[in-house]
């Protein structure tokens, strides 16, 4: 069966996993963590994807970012997979493949589920038994968020401005946020929603997307196939 065509919208929020070749680390050493987040912001700013949040793994990463021109995820996806590649290989004196095909992603609605996917990408290396608490892994948005560092780079989305009136208030109510989790049915909806490529909304916002793209933007129920006719 051929593959859906990826669903990306400029102006929408959109939790990406780039996954290493059979789970392969992705990164030997703090060294290359280094390059690949330079990278990540560099292609960012030249695509104009903005870069919310984000998680290095040690064979994958989590971005929650927001492209404004269309087509600015794909390339800029591409550019970072690429130059990374490039890198990786010639430091380790390697040749071939290091990801897992395409990155993968799901459009978000925004109001709903952007920082509960902010908490559950800050909270990867805890459930993965890397770290004990978020702040304990410095390779994620986290310490950002809490006031624990500063990363200009980020671009702070409006929810989180909302979270308080003042930097601390803010820093607060977010770390209050990471420290209470993710529900298990929150955690399942972000995780099969960005490895099918749905979209993760409500079925008003599912449905207020259809008229925006040719391909389908949520999974069809059984016994129903997609025409269409069913964008309107």
């Amino acid at each position: 069966m051929a593959r859906l065509p990826r669903l990306s919208l400029p102006g929408y929020t959109h939790h990406v996993i780039l996954r290493g070749n059979n789970r392969q680390p992705v990164f030997k050493d703090n060294s290359d963590r280094q390059i690949l987040l330079e990278l990540l912001v560099r292609h960012c700013q030249n695509h104009h994807v903005y870069l919310h949040a984000f998680v290095l793994m040690d064979n994958h990463l989590h971005l929650l970012v927001t492209p404004q021109p269309d087509k600015a995820l794909s390339k800029m996806m591409q550019n970072l997979g690429r130059d990374y590649v490039r890198y990786f290989n010639k430091r380790h004196t390697r040749t071939g493949t290091l990801w897992e095909g395409r990155f993968r992603s799901a459009l978000i609605q925004t109001e709903r589920y952007f920082l509960a996917c902010m908490v559950y990408i800050d909270l990867n290396p805890v459930r993965a038994g890397m770290v004990a608490q978020a702040l304990d892994h410095p390779w994620s948005s986290h310490a950002h968020y809490v006031g624990a560092r500063q990363d200009k780079w980020l671009v702070p989305h409006a929810l989180y401005w909302a979270l308080g009136n003042t930097p601390f208030a803010r820093e607060k109510a977010y770390a209050e946020l990471v420290q209470a989790g993710t529900e298990e049915d929150m955690k399942h909806a972000l995780t099969s929603s960005v490895m099918g490529g749905w979209a993760l909304g409500e079925e008003a916002f599912t449905r207020s997307l259809q008229p925006m793209t040719s391909r389908r933007v949520s999974k069809v129920k059984a016994g129903r196939p997609f025409k269409a006719g069913d964008a309107n």
